[in-house]
């Protein structure tokens, strides 16, 4: 019997050790998915964002026009399967 309180008690120390782990890991984990921060950024620099991606575009039209045909046509595909799931 007391084997069992033992080992027990080893295994209730054990899950509060990686309660506690798990807890500071998620509060680490915040500093780096906060979505506040990152929708903050995206308002101030809405425009510098636009800018770059169009410029991406045409220079990935310009460089490797089968690249931007792949990209359209997994949006396409995404877009498709999302009204799917939509629907059901």
């Amino acid at each position: 019997m007391e084997q069992i309180d033992n080992i027990y008690n080893e295994l209730r120390l054990k899950i509060e050790e990686l309660q506690n782990e798990n807890r500071e890991l998620r509060e680490h984990l915040k500093k780096y998915t906060n979505g506040n921060n990152n929708k903050r950024y995206y308002e101030k620099n809405k425009d510098k964002i636009k800018e770059q991606g169009a410029n991406y575009l045409k220079k990935l039209s310009e460089e490797n026009p089968e690249k931007l045909k792949e990209y359209r046509r997994n949006t396409y595909i995404k877009k498709k399967e999302k009204l799917k799931n939509e629907i059901k």
